[in-house]
């Protein structure tokens, strides 16, 4: 696979990643099956996926538990991401919903052995602070995280959901490796500032959601398409009436799809890729099919002409929470 680094100063990484959430959490709880997602996970590494993304809140705990599993013989074929910073228990109108958010010092010092212990290794190559916690200052929180780089359980730390602003004063502590927020053709937020500011810094930048939740891949055209129980059905623009609205974003990226003879979710990909110098999305899968997918996206150079028409592509109908 075609490769970049993380960021200016990190490793080298494939250009796509893999999001593992969905294997334990949130996604089709009926579909779930430990011995397909380990072997999604080992086929990644035989691809050149090497950034593996995961979270102590998947689960909880289960996902860090199912990817030590799967890295077992094979860690230092992966650059292993896992995040801190976020619980359940929140309100279902939370950002995001159900979760409550947990800056201290002292859960992250926590934390971080905990996670390590689950993934069966004595480092992480990028730990990840999930959402700022509003009740603890940023610098508190970074500070703790900085602590575990000192120790050598974490090689870099990076940040998530986050503003320039607050990027800015994480740096005044430590460096910042990477930020990782929703990029895709259907959520552009952070083209505004934050990407042209990680760029400017060379902080890696890594797009989560960026087939829209799979929605870009053709794959939900009603609400009743999606697996019973699963966490997207409460999401706003996965109710009926925006995902009708939204089609139209879909039917375009198909017509590019068709043109270029390859997939609808190889074209919302690689446009994502086009996005930066050290931009890796982070696609979710636990599908065989699906990853291969994915990773055929870094072979895909688009156009001028096809960038040109994604670029104008309409706002989305619905919130994204």
């Amino acid at each position: 696979m075609r490769t970049t680094t993380l960021g200016s100063k990190g490793p080298e990484v494939g250009v796509i990643g893999l999001g593992c959430m969905g294997m334990t959490h949130a996604y089709d709880p009926t579909g779930r099956d430990e011995a397909t997602s380990i072997s999604v996970i080992h086929r990644a590494l035989e691809l050149g996926v090497t950034l593996i993304d995961t979270a102590d809140v998947y689960g909880p705990f289960t996902n860090e538990d199912l990817v030590g599993k799967a890295l077992r013989g094979r860690r230092e074929q992966a650059v292993l991401a896992t995040k801190v910073g976020l619980l359940v228990g929140g309100a279902p109108d939370a950002n995001p919903p159900g979760l409550i958010r947990n800056g201290r010092p002292e859960y992250v010092r926590e934390a971080i052995d905990a996670s390590l212990r689950r993934l069966g290794t004595d480092h992480v190559d990028l730990y990840q602070l999930h959402r700022v916690d509003p009740e603890v200052p940023i610098e508190e929180t970074w500070g703790a995280l900085a602590e575990a780089v000192a120790a050598g359980k974490a090689l870099r730390i990076g940040l998530s959901e986050v503003s320039v602003e607050e990027i800015k004063r994480a740096q005044a502590v430590h460096p910042v490796a990477s930020v990782q927020s929703e990029l895709s053709l259907w959520t552009r937020d952070p083209l505004a500032e934050v990407l042209p500011y990680c760029e400017e810094q060379g902080i890696a930048f890594l797009p989560f959601s960026p087939l829209g939740r799979g929605f870009l891949a053709g794959r939900f055209a009603s609400g009743a398409d999606l697996p019973e129980g699963d966490w997207r059905a409460r999401l706003p623009r996965f109710q009926d009436e925006a995902l009708r609205a939204n089609q139209a974003i879909v039917d375009a990226v198909k017509a590019i799809a068709a043109r270029r003879e390859v997939t609808p979710a190889q074209v919302a990909l690689a446009w994502v890729v086009a996005q930066g110098e050290y931009v890796v999305p982070i696609p979710g899968t636990k599908t065989p099919k699906y990853l291969e997918d994915n990773a055929g996206a870094a072979d895909l150079t688009l156009t001028p002409e096809d960038l040109a028409e994604l670029d104008a592509l309409p706002a989305p109908v619905g919130s994204r929470y």
